[in-house]
């Protein structure tokens, strides 16, 4: 199965029960582009990681099913939100 190469993980206040939903203005507080590393991470799905965050990420459900910012786990109060880059043109939309 081919997985991404690479998504940008949006950190966003509160709870979010839909992942995939684009946060509201002014929402983020926190955004990186993660790329593949090649590993399966200790959930059993790939790794990804980059600036500052490594993700394990289910590519099926785009779920984040692990992750640390800056070394720690996410911080109480905030949620992980998937983006899918598309790589095909060198520009994100």
């Amino acid at each position: 199965m081919s997985h991404p190469q690479s998504y940008e993980i949006l950190l966003v206040p509160g709870f979010a029960e839909d992942t995939t939903d684009a946060p509201g203005p002014g929402g983020v507080i926190r955004s990186a582009v993660v790329s593949a590393t090649g590993e399966t991470g200790a959930s059993g799905y790939p790794r990804y990681s980059g600036e500052g965050i490594v993700a394990d990420i289910d590519p099926a459900t785009r779920s984040v099913e692990a992750l640390l910012v800056d070394g720690a786990e996410l911080s109480y109060g905030l949620s992980a939100r998937v983006r899918e880059r598309d790589t095909g043109t060198g520009a994100d939309s």
